[in-house]
């Protein structure tokens, strides 16, 4: 059925999941009464997103930004780390693999330009393509070279960790994806994309202590997507997340693990590394998250 605004006469919540115009059609569903669940992974469209937070709070609305699988089930990982430590310093989030054509295009552009890192509490720039990481995932996808990319993670976990003085974010890239960034892609997309995992590291005091956390997951990222974003819609529709306003699901969420029981049965389960040292190869995804 084509968009119209009208759609919304009867609608609670509405879920964008198209590559652009996400903040025009926000502010309709806004000014209809309905909540917003977008599932983009561009920056600028993020950015657009949260400037709708005080219409939302006005309102008592919610805009959940980026409730897809990166961002959106690793802000949901984050927050649950956090209850691991007193204080969160640092997080970090790795990606590997796409969802759809449209998220391929979108991960091919990541890689140029410039990416946006949360140091010292203050916004940095950093060349796309650099800071190469050796990053290991759920198995069966294990190591894979990550680069910084034009992501938005950042901008949406920075908020939800005030204490945090550094945010990151990468994503697993061949040589020739880099290389290639540049360019249109080579060719066309896959109609969905095959397997992909995420990893979230969070740092932090826990007492007198430095420790650290990694959890991780492995899905299909159209699949995991699709079921982040269909739980938001619920829990926007039921006012079950946290508050009213724009922001991530590690801002919106005041309790995650609820939310994971749900993804769960829906088949998306996340898996806690354990090991002496979660950057090495014996960290081995464990336990389950929750």
């Amino acid at each position: 059925m084509p968009w119209s605004p009208d759609l919304l006469r009867p609608g609670d919540v509405l879920v964008l999941a198209l590559p652009s115009e996400h903040r025009e059609l926000a502010e309709t569903a806004l000014e209809r009464g309905a909540h917003v669940v977008s599932v983009t992974d561009a920056e600028p469209e993020v950015r657009a997103l949260l400037g709708l937070g005080t219409e939302a709070r006005e309102r008592e609305l919610y805009v959940v930004v980026g409730a897809g699988f990166g961002p959106g089930l690793s802000c949901i990982l984050a927050r649950h780390a956090a209850t691991l430590f007193d204080v969160v310093t640092e997080v970090h989030v790795a990606k590997a693999g796409t969802g759809g054509p449209a998220c391929a295009r979108q991960h091919h552009q990541a890689l140029s330009g410039g990416s946006i890192d949360w140091r010292d509490r203050a916004w940095l720039r950093r060349s796309a393509g650099s800071g190469r990481e050796l990053c290991w995932f759920p198995e069966p996808v294990a190591a894979q070279d990550c680069y910084r990319a034009h992501m938005p993670d950042a901008l949406l976990l920075a908020p939800a960790f005030p204490t945090a003085v550094r945010v990151t974010a990468r994503v697993a890239a061949s040589r020739r994806d880099r290389l290639s960034s540049w360019l249109p892609m080579l060719r066309p997309p896959h109609p969905e994309g095959l397997i992909g995992a995420l990893r979230v590291e969070l740092r932090g005091r826990r007492g007198s202590s430095q420790e650290a956390a990694v959890l991780g997951a492995i899905d299909r990222p159209a699949v995991a997507a699709g079921a982040v974003a269909a739980v938001s819609a619920a829990w926007a529709v039921s006012r079950r997340l946290g508050r009213v306003g724009a922001g991530g699901l590690a801002l919106l969420l005041s309790d995650p693990v609820p939310f994971l029981h749900e993804l769960a049965g829906r088949g998306v389960r996340a898996a806690v590394f354990e090991g002496t040292s979660p950057s090495r190869p014996g960290a081995a995804p464990g336990r389950p998250a929750a």
